[in-house]
């Protein structure tokens, strides 16, 4: 049996791990899901935000409502097996044109998931989200970030005085039946029942029409941390952890980004990888129908490790 190689010579080679071992991949089975990063600009700035979302940081510039149009007649032109258009930031509703691009995916058939911290800038979309629901009812969902169901917990995470503001949006959503999820974190410890209980009790005292314990309706998601001890994935893992590379969300979706100072976006393997130019697979979705070598911690924490998927469809 090989020693485990040091942390830091770990995910340096694309095929093949610290080891020695043949690297695990993932092929694109078909693209269901296309992410769009509307940019990295938010009204918050979380302690642990993965892509490090704040109030100052553009590395991800807004994407327009015309750069998110040519993608969806990718799409159209040839005849992607597509159901689902994500949405992601940042805070989507920062962006100028969230509406057009929210309203143009809808407009197309395609299923819409938009995540957001439900705060005021998606509250300044209040009359459109209302025309948009009336319009397309439950083929657009919001996932809400309420990283905890006590107001200390989750502001310790997203700073003094932002669980009011999210309440408002959220009660807002619900009262108006809009189709809805929850998005919390598990970085505080407890197990998935005790928490699974907390937001029960959560959702009930609030009036919000949501099972906690259904995995789609409120999505724990495990923290990644560049810097953890994890192993590498190779080949051999998948017979040995009971895994599929099916299961992956990169056999199934990309995410498109625009970097700051580029003149075209991007398509990238991963929604978690949205800086690291080794996933940046080019600039069309052809182009980015290529397997993905799972070269990141965050390939084996969350992914492969921790089940972690972010589409709604999976």
């Amino acid at each position: 049996m090989n020693k485990p190689a040091p942390q830091s010579q770990k995910f340096s080679d694309p095929y093949i791990t610290a080891n020695g071992d043949k690297r695990a991949s993932v092929d694109l089975k078909a693209l269901k899901t296309l992410w769009f990063n509307t940019g990295t600009l938010c009204n918050l700035a979380c302690i642990n935000c993965y892509i490090e979302s704040t109030p100052k940081n553009d590395a991800l510039v807004y994407l327009t409502h015309t750069e998110a149009t040519e993608y969806l007649d990718e799409i159209a032109r040839n005849d992607l097996l597509t159901e689902e258009i994500g949405i992601t930031g940042g805070e989507p509703f920062m962006n100028p044109d969230i509406i057009p691009i929210m309203e143009e995916a809808l407009g197309r058939g395609f299923k819409l998931l938009v995540l957001t911290n439900a705060m005021r800038p998606m509250m300044k979309c209040d009359d459109a989200l209302l025309r948009l629901h009336d319009a397309y009812g439950d083929q657009m969902t919001l996932r809400i970030s309420v990283d905890h169901f006590k107001r200390l917990l989750h502001e310790e995470e997203r700073g003094p005085r932002s669980w009011e503001p999210m309440m408002k949006g959220l009660q807002f959503l619900s009262d108006n039946g809009f189709h809805i999820d929850i998005a919390g974190r598990t970085r505080w410890g407890e197990d998935e029942n005790e928490l699974r209980e907390g937001f029960e009790v959560f959702f009930s005292r609030h009036g919000i029409n949501l099972n906690a314990h259904d995995q789609k309706q409120l999505m724990l998601f495990p923290e990644m941390d560049e810097t953890a001890k994890v192993p590498e994935i190779t080949d051999a893992c998948w017979n040995i952890l009971g895994v599929h590379p099916d299961d992956m969300m990169c056999s199934s979706s990309r995410m498109v980004v625009k970097r700051k100072g580029d003149t075209k976006p991007s398509v990238m393997a991963c929604t978690l990888l949205a800086y690291d130019q080794q996933f940046n697979m080019g600039k069309t979705l052809k182009e980015a129908s290529e397997s993905v070598q799972l070269n990141h911690p965050h390939c084996s924490k969350f992914c492969v490790l921790g089940g972690g998927a972010c589409s709604a469809t999976k």
